[in-house]
């Protein structure tokens, strides 16, 4: 095990970079003076060996100062601030995204994990090398994990796989990544490690034999074409044996790429034509060739891998790639370390690769649950994924199970909710769809489209895109919240024979604001709507002061008389809830309920009683289902109380020169209010309309439902569960 060594510092650093790192070494060989790890080493070995570790990778000179001074906050009475006058911004932000929160108080010791990822996560996306120190770190202490107590040990290994290892596998540093799978399996499955490193030492004197005859012919066959190339062996790494016999359910001989030669060449046009004289030595495997190159890996890997038959009728894997490419996949990101010599230019196409972190960042800020983060994290970031493209031909990853709604949402937040379709391979597929690498996918979007469905969170796989739904709803929440507040408010004045709009932008307001301790009337409607203060006590206030200011706005006694008995215009006239009066109601935008729908009622919290049709996807989201209440209609054929209800509906037929005027005039010809519609041809022949209009009743929707049944060429009509506004 190589720790470092300040006469053997390495020869790709200056002497001022040198003289830095001495500097920092010293400084923490005084703060971890008289400390002593478990095994009863010095402590200042163990940030003497991570910084060893990091030198393999050829890390800068501020990576390896923070490295070895990586534990002095957290374990010694020094100081960030100390390291910032000592070594400067740079070196103290980098020790400051390693070190741990260990001097914050959490509820649970899960709770502490959590905090500490997010917090190398944020530091992380500001500058990467944070987690590359912490992956050496982890490195070395599972390393040096004997001493520890086995429920530590298995802790720290669980976490290395669940985490670390994967971490480094997005960032395609495959030097730690295997080292760190490797050292976990053997703490984790003691018997599964030694029963496989077993039957792989008992064959690998056969197994190098064969290598060998393999790599000399194919050096005699690149000679004689006068290619020049680089050709070693290679042997998969423990774990991932043990993982793809667990996970395909295959024998130690089924493993293709147990063996694998490695051809390191000039130029990508060599990588091609080496690839050609290997499927012309030794029969290719069918659908065992992969071109990472054409498509490289997020984590910036390419090369070209291929199976086949060897000499003495073995499989064996090829792996082709330049030396540029094998930089990259043996040090990953660490590839580009872009801070030497003071240099601060942006490489784009690194920048490029890094997106998934400032992905992951944007949505871990809005999970406060520690559970919800790691279960996204695990999701989003680290499952197995597959590769998907754009119309135009753009590669965009998602994880395994993603679906057209995940695509759209990785495209853009407004992609996703102007959704109403997806064609995967020029085809039609319902949202839900599961997408497989290779697929062209392409958003149908709608600017008519009134955003998501609350069943889409059902349909989504990733974090990301279920925040933003979520987000979306949220907010839609808060606007319904300030129309509902108002309208209460607005009745409540009508009793009292004032109108709302007529102190709505005045001193009567504003005063009534100042005294009830609201910004704005937006925040006072939401209040109201949610039960923080009562629409009576609001009302009561504001004609006090209208009475001051302004009393020539309150009428006599018979105006007022005549204003109470108005026609109601909320929904809460047109439901009765059993055995409730008085309570604040609202109908349900997930399922727009319309008067004559069988419907039942569920209580929120602090938004009284939301309506929903009885056929309603929402209600088997609702977990408490002691909230269910029941609701009927007033009358529901009356068309009194509120004068129009909004309902979509989805109609498809066969394309014809006429079709969307003949749909349109079956709505209007009963005298619906049509509030949008679209129309779209598929590549089929067919075509899909939507629209949203208003309706009176039940009734009524049926006689224009049936109308357009009976437009020439209407294969389906039926009513949409969405989001109507």
């Amino acid at each position: 095990m190589a720790v470092f060594s300040l006469e053997r510092t390495p020869g790709y650093l200056t002497p001022d970079e040198k003289a830095l790192i001495a500097r920092a070494h010293d400084f923490a060989a005084r703060a971890h003076a008289g400390q002593k790890r478990l095994s009863g080493e010095d402590y200042i070995q163990h940030p003497l060996s991570v910084a060893s570790i990091l030198t393999e990778l050829q890390g800068d000179a501020e990576t390896l100062a923070a490295a070895m001074l990586h534990d002095v906050v957290e374990d010694t009475p020094v100081k960030l601030d100390d390291i910032k006058e000592a070594f400067g911004d740079e070196i103290a932000k980098l020790v400051d995204g390693v070190t741990k929160l260990s001097r914050i108080e959490f509820r649970s010791r899960f709770e502490e994990e959590v905090s500490n990822l997010r917090k190398m996560f944020l530091a992380m996306a500001e500058d990467w090398r944070v987690v590359v120190i912490r992956l050496a770190d982890r490195l070395h202490n599972l390393r040096t994990l004997d001493p520890l107590p086995a429920d530590r040990q298995m802790a720290t290994a669980r976490e290395t796989l669940d985490i670390y290892a994967p971490l480094a596998h997005r960032l395609g540093i495959w030097r730690l990544k295997w080292e760190l799978e490797d050292l976990s399996f053997k703490h984790l499955y003691p018997e599964e490690y030694r029963s496989v490193s077993r039957t792989i030492a008992a064959r690998r004197v056969e197994r190098e034999a064969a290598v060998a005859v393999v790599i000399e012919r194919l050096k005699e066959r690149l000679a004689q074409e006068g290619i020049h190339a680089e050709i070693q062996g290679r042997a998969k790494n423990l774990y991932s044996i043990h993982r793809k016999m667990k996970n395909e359910g295959k024998d130690l001989s089924e493993i293709y790429d147990l063996i694998a030669v490695r051809v390191v060449a000039d130029t990508v046009n060599d990588c091609y034509e080496i690839l050609g004289l290997c499927h012309t030595l030794w029969k290719p495997v069918p659908g065992r060739f992969k071109d990472y190159i054409a498509m490289p890996k997020p984590n910036g890997y390419q090369s070209l891998h291929t199976t086949v038959v060897g000499p003495r009728g073995e499989p064996f894997e090829v792996q082709i790639r330049t030396r540029e490419m094998d930089q990259t996949a043996e040090y990953g990101s660490a590839a580009h370390w872009r801070y030497k010599e003071g240099a601060r230019a942006k490489d784009q196409v690194f920048e490029q690769k890094m997106s998934w972190l400032r992905q992951l960042v944007e949505w871990q800020r809005e999970m406060t649950d520690a559970r919800e983060f790691m279960e996204a994290l695990r999701v989003d970031v680290f499952n197995d994924e597959v590769f998907v493209f754009t119309p135009k031909s753009d590669v965009v990853n998602l994880p395994v199970g993603s679906t057209p709604l995940d695509f759209a949402y990785r495209i853009h937040t407004d992609i996703g909710h102007r959704c109403v379709g997806a064609k995967v391979n020029g085809k039609i597929v319902p949202l839900s769809h599961k997408l497989v690498t290779g697929d062209i996918v392409e958003i149908l979007t709608s600017k008519q489209s009134s955003g998501p469905s609350l069943d889409w969170l059902e349909i989504v796989r990733t974090p990301s895109a279920r925040s933003k739904i979520r987000s979306f709803f949220k907010k839609l929440l808060r606007e319904e919240d300030i129309e509902r507040g108002e309208a209460s408010l607005e009745r409540e004045l009508a009793k009292q024979g004032l109108a709302l709009s007529a102190i709505d932008d005045t001193d009567v307001m504003k005063n009534v604001l100042d005294r009830l301790n609201y910004p704005d009337t937006e925040n006072l409607y939401a209040a109201i709507a949610y039960g923080g203060i009562s629409p009576i006590h609001v009302a009561s206030r504001l004609r006090e002061e209208t009475l001051r200011l302004m009393p020539d706005l309150l009428p006599q006694k018979e105006e007022t008389q005549r204003v109470v008995q108005r026609k109601p215009r909320g929904p809460e006239e047109a439901v009765v809830i059993k055995g409730m009066s008085d309570f604040l109601v609202r109908l349900a935008h997930c399922c727009n309920p319309v008067p004559g729908d069988p419907i039942i009622g569920y209580i929120t919290r602090g938004r009284g009683v939301s309506v929903h049709r009885m056929d309603c996807p929402s209600l088997a989201g609702f977990a408490d289902k002691e909230r269910f209440i029941e609701a009927s209609w007033v009358d529901p054929s009356s068309t009194s109380g509120p004068a129009s209800y909004p309902v979509e509906i989805w109609v498809e037929g066969v394309d014809r020169p006429g079709l969307f005027a003949d749909v349109t005039g079956a709505i209007s010809g009963v005298g619906a209010n049509i509030l949008s519609a679209a129309a779209r041809r598929q590549p089929d022949g067919s075509a899909t309309i939507t629209s949203v209009f208003e309706t009176h009743n039940l009734k009524e929707l049926q006689e224009i439902l049936n109308r357009i049944r009976q437009v020439k060429g209407i294969n389906s009509v039926h009513r949409v569960f969405g989001r109507v506004r």
